[in-house]
């Protein structure tokens, strides 16, 4: 995999901001490129194949279709991801149970799916996660949860099967894209939280993950993204600090006043502050 010309690729969530990104950087280095999608594009240069990856019956025959076309299977990247606002102190709803479905049980499901044809080969896997997976933020505990449990899923993954397939997990900051669009609506924008990076990082680092000499465990993004990790993993509370303080500034600022979501939260710190 040190190179990927002639790789045989499958893309999730290939018509979506990285999605597209990333068929076009991997076909451009050689790559042969199959995605799936809800929005299908079967007849475009990198042909993108409908499946509903929450649908448990459609998963296996779309991954079939795709390797079947691609005359085998060197890497799957489960990119195929959905936002939204989600509080942890209200019970869990549909936003939620589909955050869920989409950013762990979907990536499963093709994973599990693609797992013959990647053992066959020695191929790879990678998970683009999220560094909500280690830094979590409130007030989109269902989309911290569903990361951080892909990775934990990644991680029981490697050692059931790391002897024949690589598994990587890559962790982007906030890529300006329309899965913020549901948080944004709710006035509970990231902006002045998480520090916004372009998607061309993103895809170069999933690129790096996909061209290792071997697999890769975790791939940051960027340097932030790599003191975040380090960070989270062996000084917890002072993430859990620096998180509650970049909060507490916002609330502050009076950024989270006209969002419903946030009342209870809102009210919380005054009091605590009183």
């Amino acid at each position: 995999m040190t190179r990927l010309a002639g790789r045989r690729v499958l893309i999730t969530g290939a018509a979506g901001t990285f999605g597209r990104h990333l068929c076009d950087a991997f076909s451009a280095a050689g790559a042969r490129v199959v995605g799936l999608d809800l929005h299908p594009t079967p007849d475009s240069a990198i042909p993108v194949l409908r499946c509903d990856l929450t649908d448990p019956g459609a998963v296996s025959p779309a991954v079939r279709d795709a390797v079947d076309r691609l005359g085998g299977l060197d890497l799957l990247i489960n990119n195929a991801g959905v936002g939204g606002p989600a509080p942890a102190e209200l019970p869990p709803d549909e936003v939620v149970r589909h955050q869920l479905e989409v950013n762990l049980l979907a990536c499963w499901r093709t994973t599990a799916a693609a797992l013959p044809d990647l053992i066959a080969t020695r191929g790879r896997v990678i998970f683009v996660a999220s560094r909500m997976a280690v830094l979590p933020l409130p007030l989109a505990a269902a989309y911290g949860v569903s990361k951080r449990a892909l990775v934990a899923y990644a991680d029981a993954l490697r050692h059931e099967v790391g002897t024949h397939v690589g598994v990587s997990v890559v962790y982007p900051s906030m890529v300006s894209s329309p899965i913020h669009d549901s948080t944004a609506r709710a006035g509970l924008s990231l902006q002045g939280v998480s520090r916004p990076e372009p998607v061309q990082g993103v895809v170069k680092a999933i690129q790096r993950a996909a061209t290792a000499r071997r697999a890769p465990r975790d791939v940051p993004t960027t340097a932030r993204g790599r003191l975040e990790l380090t960070l989270a993993r062996h000084a917890p509370g002072l993430a859990d600090r620096l998180v509650r303080r970049t909060v507490a500034a916002r609330i502050a600022a009076g950024d989270l006043d006209a969002a419903p979501l946030a009342a209870g939260m809102l009210r919380r710190h005054r009091d605590a502050a009183g």
